[in-house]
């Protein structure tokens, strides 16, 4: 067997850009990394893992580089899925010994090491033989003489590596002998065996050309691609040998939508949840991986899969009536998939005739109504997918009917917490996936659930056996995915002189509107207004103007009008501008939701001098792509109106300024995820800005105080929220509880808020707790 020829100093010298994309290459630059003092091998290693997932040498090496760099928290997981996949190996019983002595488990290092015979020879030989060319014996040699004593090793020094001396002249030895490096000690004696190198003989790598052959059961497609390319017309003969391809991938093993994707930085782990998705699960999976890893990219993914391989057209997603929205503008913009939602005119026009639209958006709320259910049931859908399902734990539920109902193919089910408060929801959500896996619920009972606690299983692990046929749960811990921490700060500014005064004027004028009573449409334009001066005198202006446009018969509204003509911009645009001279050369994308406001505040800039770009809903794509580009290379500050930024990479900024405040928590949420995202790298700031004693000094008190909104993962508002239980809109009941006639009546409101959205957060945080407790980390797709 011959030795693999030692790492070449160029190769070894190599950039990131330089490394050949293949395992070798990146196995070459790893062990590099290893060999000297400022490599940052785990970095390395996690790129190349973004390559190559599930290789086991790299897995073995990044977890080497983890504990070289002290990172035994980064360590475990690469473990795990090493081991999911492999058998250990001594070096890697070696690695977990280290592993134990840097988290401070001395005896448990100890214990590996006397389990599996690594005394310190051995062990020293284990390092040599699988670590060769990464320079780590010396180090092995510490950490054992640590664990030996029980106590953390001294450092290291790091001297400069002497050239080798001249090798001694040895005898001529076989090849199949000589497994390792040549040493300048003497050979052993030709009987003299050494154990590891029989154990650990180095395999080499081979390239063999095998002659494949499909089997086709109809030679028509390629033949016709072929044999008539010289009559037909370029265009038609691309079709053809496209179409040819597309019959080659049934298997799913390479993906179509990869490359259809538009501004997705797609991850390993989600590849390899949507090849398991439609290979394994063939289309019907609960998707409950932890929050703010993916579950709408990957079910886009799915979807945008099953639609490029003709076998999905009719799509039916259900969601919240919150985040209908930001599904609509996902799937447009991520994925290229236009769909219609419930909350378009169309749908209020004729819904027999919305429902018949190939692909839809809808609330759940109103997808359920008796007559929309009615028609629904009429309709068969190729897709149907369900967010926060955790919705239809409940059998008796509407929701859950809703969806049990409907006529469907494949059924994708998203929630990051599928069980609260039994089993038996699980139950719930399995009959949906696969109908009739058990007869009754008393059978699911009577094997899986404990007659003393209904969220304790009878049998753990044939519980898991059964989710694994239906579930795929990645965690952060064992995908890698860790965001840096966010820290958010409020500013309550005073406001300008009779801007405050003008304000509690609105509010009681609104109140006294209210307390008459208003329609629907009186109500919306009520809650406009206040919205409006919580923003900018301007926008607030321009919000009276339109209402005594339709009714000029109100002295009070036009008196309050003139008071605020008479204003400048406000007080919280000198705050902005203040705020915005701090690390001037700092990226900060300021969000405006009024569009009066964004044209202020531009005007205010340039008087400034404050270089700055503005991206708003209504500029086309070519504008909006410019502005973004501007605001990365040259611009400082990004003004962004509601739907800034979709779907677009903002991580290169890491500091979000809320002008006005949005009454809905989960878009204030989404506004955050802009840039506290996957791929953003450095500490995210956030600035709230709010008028003393309005509305939204209000939200933000109860956001942060009872909610910890700030502290939160991207994306677990909308669970918190869904544990609510709640048919109207939060902004809905901001709005009733401020207008509120006492100030002991709006404070009570207030405070009842208050008090159900720190339960809502304690019943979330119990179903986290529990879920890790049921399923941990063994429904991964990696």
């Amino acid at each position: 067997m011959t030795p693999r020829e030692p790492v070449s100093p160029e190769a070894a010298d190599a950039t990131l850009s330089e490394i050949p994309n293949d395992v070798d290459g990146w196995l070459i630059a790893i062990r590099h990394a290893l060999s000297v003092s400022d490599g940052r091998p785990l970095a390395l290693a996690k790129r190349a893992l973004q390559v190559f997932p599930n290789d086991a040498a790299i897995l073995h090496l990044a977890g080497l580089a983890a504990l070289a760099e002290k990172k035994p928290k980064d360590f475990l997981p690469l473990n795990k899925r090493l081991l999911r996949y492999y058998s250990p190996l001594l070096a890697d019983h070696l690695l977990m010994a280290i592993f134990h002595a840097q988290s401070g488990h001395w005896s448990s290092a100890a214990a590996v090491l006397e389990k599996h015979g690594l005394v310190e020879k051995r062990a020293l030989r284990v390092a040599e033989v699988f670590w060769k060319g990464c320079r780590r014996v010396a180090w092995t040699r510490l950490w054992l003489d640590a664990i030996q004593r029980g106590g953390a090793p001294p450092p290291i020094r790091t001297t400069p590596v002497k050239s080798p001396a001249a090798p001694v002249k040895q005898p001529v030895r076989s090849a199949s002998a000589d497994v390792s490096q040549p040493s300048p000690k003497p050979s052993p004696k030709p009987d003299t065996q050494d154990p590891l190198r029989e154990e650990f003989p180095e395999l080499p790598r081979l390239g063999v050309r095998i002659a494949v052959r499909f089997d086709l059961p109809n030679l028509a497609v390629p033949v016709f691609c072929t044999a008539q390319a010289e009559e037909a017309e370029s265009r038609w003969f691309d079709l053809r040998q496209e179409f040819t391809h597309l019959g080659l991938l049934q298997g799913f093993n390479e993906l179509l939508c990869l490359s259809h994707l538009q501004q997705v930085d797609t991850y390993w782990y989600q590849v390899e949840t949507v090849r398991k998705v439609l290979k394994q699960f063939r289309g019907r999976v609960l998707l409950a991986d932890e929050v703010g890893l993916g579950k709408t990219i990957e079910a886009g993914m799915v979807l945008k899969e099953y639609i490029l391989r003709g076998m999905a057209n009719r799509i039916l997603i259900l969601t919240p009536a919150s985040l209908v929205g930001q599904w609509q503008e996902e799937m447009e913009v991520k994925f290229g998939i236009s769909c219609v939602t419930t909350q378009d005119p169309a749908f209020r026009a004729d819904p027999d005739l919305f429902w018949r639209e190939p692909r839809i958006i809808a609330s759940l709320a109103v997808a359920r109504r008796e007559e929309q259910c009615r028609i629904l049931a009429e309709h068969r859908f190729d897709l149907v997918i369900v967010d926060e399902a955790h919705h239809l734990r409940n059998r008796a539920t509407r929701n859950w009917k809703l969806v049990d109902g409907l006529n469907k193919r494949f059924l994708i089910l998203l929630t990051a917490t599928p069980v609260q408060n039994s089993l038996v929801e699980l139950y719930n959500l399995l009959t949906l996936l696969k109908p009739g896996i058990f007869p009754t619920e008393k059978e699911f009972r009577a094997q899986h659930v404990s007659s003393r606690n209904p969220r304790t299983p009878l049998h753990p692990d044939r519980l898991r056996e059964l989710m694994r046929d239906v579930m795929i749960r990645n965690t952060r811990a064992l995908v890698d995915v860790r965001l840096p921490p966010r820290h958010a700060v409020t500013m309550r500014v005073p406001g300008e002189k009779d801007e405050l005064a003008c304000y509690q004027t609105l509010s009681r004028l609104i109140r006294e509107q209210h307390a008459q009573g208003i329609t629907s449409q009186q109500k919306m334009s009520l809650h406009h207004l206040l919205t409006a001066a919580g923003s900018s005198p301007l926008a607030v202006k321009a919000s009276l103007e339109r209402l005594l446009m339709k009714h000029p018969d109100r002295p009070d509204w036009s008196a309050l009008l003139t008071h605020y003509r008479a204003m400048t911009e406000g007080g919280k645009a000198k705050a902005l501008l203040d705020l915005l001279k701090r690390n001037p050369e700092e990226k900060k994308l300021v969000f405006i939701h009024h569009r009066e406001t964004i044209a202020g505040l531009s005007q205010l800039l340039d008087h400034a001098k404050v270089s700055h770009v503005r991206f708003e809903g209504g500029m086309n794509g070519p504008a909006k792509d410019a502005a973004v580009l501007a605001f990365r290379e040259r611009v400082p500050v990004l003004l962004c109106s509601e739907s800034g930024g979709e779907g677009r990479n903002l991580q290169f900024c890491n500091t979000l300024i809320n002008f006005d405040l949005p009454w809905s928590p989960m878009t204030i949420e989404q506004r955050i995820g802009r840039i506290h995202r996957i791929g953003q790298t450095r500490e995210v700031f956030i600035f709230n800005l709010a008028l003393r004693d309005t509305v939204e000094d209000r939200l933000l008190t109860l956001l942060d105080e009872k909610l910890n909104l700030f502290e939160l993962v991207v994306g677990e508002v909308d669970a918190i929220l869904g544990e609510m239980d709640d048919s109207s809109e939060f902004a809905e009941t901001i709005f009733s509880a401020w207008v509120e006639v006492t100030e002991e009546g709006r404070q009570s409101a207030f405070a009842a808020l208050g008090e159900r959205l720190q339960e809502a957060r304690s019943r979330h945080e119990a179903a986290k707790v529990l879920d890790e407790h049921l399923f941990g980390d063994e429904f991964e797709a990696g």
